[in-house]
C-alpha cells in the first residue's frame, strides 16, 4: 500500500512541476514575468516565480517535502499558504490568465 502511495506522489508532484511550467509559459506571452525552474530531469521539484508588478511576486515551491505558495509586496510577505490552499491559489492565478486579467489589474485575494 504504501509503495503504491509514494508511487501516487511521485506523479501528482510531476504533474504538477509540468503545469507551473506551461502556466509559466502563458503568463509569459500574456506579459507577466515569470519562470519555472526545475532541478534534473525527473521533474520532483521546481521553483514558479511570477511578478505581477511594482514589487509584487509570487513565489510557489513544489518538491517531495511540501507545497508552498508565499506572495509578497516589497519584500514583505502578504500571504503563505501550503499543500491544498496553496494549490487552490495557483488555481485563481491560473483563472486570471484565463480571463485575460492584466499584470496591474490583478489584486491578491488576501491581504496582511
Amino acid at each position: 500500500m504504501f509503495i503504491r502511495l509514494a508511487d501516487q506522489h511521485r506523479q501528482f508532484v510531476q504533474d504538477l512541476v509540468m503545469n507551473l511550467q506551461a502556466l509559466a509559459i502563458v503568463l509569459e506571452r500574456r506579459g507577466y514575468l515569470a519562470s519555472c525552474y526545475t532541478c534534473g530531469g525527473q521533474m520532483n521539484s521546481a521553483s514558479f516565480m511570477v511578478s505581477l508588478g511594482e514589487n509584487h511576486l509570487i513565489r510557489f515551491l513544489v518538491s517531495d517535502y511540501g507545497i508552498t505558495w508565499t506572495e509578497m509586496r516589497d519584500d514583505r510577505e502578504l500571504m503563505k499558504l501550503e499543500g491544498a490552499e496553496a494549490i487552490s491559489q495557483l488555481q485563481e492565478l491560473a483563472n486570471l490568465v484565463k480571463h485575460q486579467v492584466k499584470p496591474s489589474e490583478y489584486r491578491p485575494a488576501v491581504m496582511h
